[in-house]
């Protein structure tokens, strides 16, 4: 419905089961604070962006009530599909505060499809919803526009979403958003813990920095109480000419085409994607019992922005470690043999990768050793 055409009933006298015509404006959902228009122009916006994450199996167009992908059976011998939903937490309130929107939907896409990948499973699609306080189209269209770059990236179609205007729940410039993946993955090819063997190798994939992980943390240490921050300072620790808050926004990198170029190239066991919990409460969740994962420290050095939040929060290393990826995104457990392979490969993909540890005799832990590199 248009702007025009609520003012047309706004103008017409309303009868009720009476009769009579009412004789005060009637009341509309405008009034109440959710714009119609306003949503239907935020998707007009981000339509061209979306069309680029289209996939030939993707069936219809967008703006129908639900999104329609044909899989292909005579391409898989027994397909299996995966699932995940995810969000971006309170890294939102930066990207709100400094009035910065393009970003954090590839921080949504990271979240989902690189969960999906470390069962080996090819993300197809995502579904996105984005609640706001008010719909302002160009803000939607900016984050959606996040969103369809970072499917993109990933290889994935964004096949439809919801945007929900939600006043007097959330303030006007207020948003938080979702997402809901789907891949596929055939039945045997499922990497699972059960593939880990002794003396395999642990490969560190870099984070571009903090991910979308630990903000509530973050913002406590840097942005609140009395040495809070700016986020428009210009920070020396950081060794970088950009702001505190540009710094916070970085997006997060998303390694799922290169894990499953990784696959095709070398035997991989399994992968950990280093969320919230950090390397010990991800990569645990990959280990076999009768095993351990021992991860040296000083095989990398963590960026800056980490040691910047330890300093000034004045947090204990294994905090930071169970909140915080410490400079490592994604992990894979490869064979021996195919170590220096995988490195190669990804070095190819400028991926930064390392040797990080090695699967050792124990009872399904990660045992953390050594000191980050420093200076």
């Amino acid at each position: 419905m248009t702007q025009t055409e609520r003012a047309d009933i706004q103008h017409q006298p309303w009868t009720g089961g009476n009769g009579r015509s009412a004789r005060k404006r009637t009341v509309t959902y405008a009034d109440a604070g959710v714009s119609i228009h306003a949503g239907e122009q935020a998707v007009e916006l981000l339509k061209k962006k979306v069309h680029r994450t289209l996939r030939p199996e993707v069936m219809g167009d967008v703006g129908g009530f639900a999104g329609l992908f044909r899989l292909d059976m005579k391409k898989y011998k027994q397909p299996v599909l995966a699932s995940s939903a995810d969000g971006v937490g309170t890294k939102l309130t930066v990207a709100q505060a400094m009035d910065i929107h393009d970003t954090v939907g590839i921080d949504l896409v990271a979240m989902v499809v690189d969960d999906l990948v470390a069962c080996g499973a090819e993300p197809l699609f995502l579904l996105d919803y984005i609640a706001c306080g008010e719909v302002v189209p160009e803000r939607v269209a900016e984050i959606a526009a996040g969103i369809a770059d970072g499917c993109r990236a990933a290889g994935c179609a964004l096949l439809g979403g919801e945007t929900a205007e939600h006043p007097g729940v959330m303030r006007s410039h207020e948003y938080d958003i979702s997402g809901t993946g789907v891949g596929v993955v055939e039945a045997d090819a499922i990497l699972d813990r059960e593939n880990v063997e002794l003396g395999d190798v642990v490969i560190a994939m870099g984070s571009s920095g903090l991910h979308s992980n630990g903000y509530s943390l973050v913002r406590h240490v840097l942005l609140s109480g009395a040495g809070r921050m700016r986020l428009e300072t210009i920070v020396d620790e950081l060794g970088k000419e950009r702001s505190l808050g540009e710094e916070l926004l970085t997006p997060t990198r998303i390694y799922a085409r290169d894990c499953l170029g990784l696959v095709e190239e070398c035997d991989v066991r399994v992968f950990a994607h280093i969320t919230g919990g950090g390397i010990p409460g991800n990569l645990v969740r990959v280990l076999p019992d009768g095993v351990d994962a021992v991860v040296n420290r000083a095989t990398w050095r963590p960026q800056p922005i980490f040691d910047l939040v330890q300093t000034r929060g004045r947090i204990d290393g294994a905090d930071m470690e169970s909140t915080f990826n410490m400079g490592v995104g994604m992990m894979a457990v490869v064979s021996p043999e195919d170590a220096d392979r995988a490195l190669a490969f990804l070095a190819a993909r400028k991926v930064p990768a390392w040797v990080a540890g090695e699967i050792v005799e124990g009872t399904g832990t990660v045992q953390m050793v050594g000191s980050y590199t420093r200076g």
